[in-house]
């Protein structure tokens, strides 16, 4: 089994506070990371910092567009899933790599009237981060990817929180280190 974490975010911009007005969620925005440290951290968002139509298919760093945005709050999760199940999501994020694809806007609206929308190569954040699970054999929820929000991941029972707080203040590091005498 290895282990995977999901990050739940709150940036505090007018596109994050447009949808928390509707949803009255804490949080608007949810990314994978397949190691502890967010070295590898995926979802579907902002390219540019300071632009929300510039958006698509994103590694995020954490001392990348988040610095932008100090104030983020955030929620850490993590699962353990099978090896195969994880290798097989390497093998998507990286053909996910090679395609253009877009953000689903329309998708967002849509599953806001709870319809669901699928668009060939489009995706917004929740939904990539429910494809990539489905399709890697990881199944936790029983709708469509297209309806699932990111306080989805938060209602499921299989992910553990590991951290809620401001983001600026999380350590990925967060296991206590061996020194070797």
């Amino acid at each position: 089994m290895i282990e995977i974490y999901f990050l739940l975010t709150d940036t505090g911009t007018i596109f994050n506070r447009t949808i928390k007005f509707y949803t009255k969620d804490p949080y608007n925005h949810v990314s994978i990371s397949l190691d502890k440290e967010f070295n590898e951290l995926y979802s579907f968002g902002r390219k540019v910092p300071y632009n929300p139509f510039k958006a698509g298919f994103v590694k995020e760093e954490l001392d990348g567009i988040y610095t932008y945005f100090k104030n983020t709050s955030c929620a850490v999760y993590s699962m353990k899933v099978p090896t195969n199940s994880y290798r097989r999501m390497l093998e998507i994020i990286e053909d996910f790599k090679n395609q253009p694809l877009r953000y689903n806007l329309i998708g967002v609206v849509a599953a806001a009237f709870n319809k669901p929308m699928k668009r060939e190569s489009a995706y917004f954040c929740s939904q990539f981060v429910a494809v990539l699970l489905q399709e890697s054999g990881v199944c936790l929820f029983s709708k469509d990817p297209s309806l699932i929000k990111p306080s989805d991941f938060q209602k499921c029972q299989e992910l553990t929180l590991i951290y809620e707080g401001k983001l600026a203040n999380y350590n990925p590091l967060f296991l206590p280190k061996v020194s070797i005498v």
